[in-house]
C-alpha cells in the first residue's frame, strides 16, 4: 500500500503547482481572498489525514472490542 502522507503530498503539489500557472501572478488589482488556495489544500489534506487515522484506530478498537474477554482464575 502506497504512503497516503505521500499521495496527498504531491497532489496538493500538484494541484498549487497547476493553479499557479493558470492564474497571472502580475494581476496587482486582483483580490486574492482572505486565504489562498494553497492554504485550503492544506487544511484539507489535515483533514483527512486525521481522517484517516481515526479511521484506523477506530477499527482497531471494534476489532479489539469483538474479542472475548477471560475470566480470571482464582489462585
Amino acid at each position: 500500500m502506497h504512503d497516503p502522507h505521500l499521495w496527498l503530498t504531491s497532489m496538493m503539489h500538484v494541484i498549487s503547482g497547476t493553479l499557479r500557472t493558470v492564474t497571472p501572478e502580475t494581476d496587482v488589482d486582483r483580490d486574492r481572498g482572505a486565504v489562498s488556495i494553497e492554504t485550503v489544500l492544506w487544511y484539507a489534506a489535515a483533514a483527512v489525514s486525521v481522517a484517516v487515522v481515526a479511521a484506523i484506530i477506530w477499527s482497531q478498537i471494534k476489532s479489539t472490542a469483538g474479542t472475548g474477554v477471560d475470566a480470571p482464575s482464582a489462585p
